[in-house]
């Protein structure tokens, strides 16, 4: 079930980045796609670059809550 919903993201944040032309969604998206792979280190340093590449735009903010969540989660390990 898991590979599927992958699949699915992956698909759609290819339309999307295709269609958008836009490099902060499309790190946002390869950094959900690693948070969902469990790949937390990497998601983080995406969300970082998003931040300190695209400072003013939505995706910024929407890193930073991100970083936000994961590391409240990574304290309750």
């Amino acid at each position: 079930m898991k590979q599927g919903i992958v699949i699915v993201f992956l698909l759609f944040a290819s339309v999307l980045s295709g269609c958008s032309g836009n490099k902060a969604a499309e790190l946002y998206e390869t950094a959900g796609f690693e948070e969902i792979q469990n790949n937390r280190e990497h998601a983080l340093k995406l969300y970082q670059e998003i931040i300190e590449k695209y400072p003013n735009s939505k995706y910024a903010r929407k890193s930073e809550e991100r970083i936000s969540e994961i590391k409240k989660s990574d304290m309750r390990r």
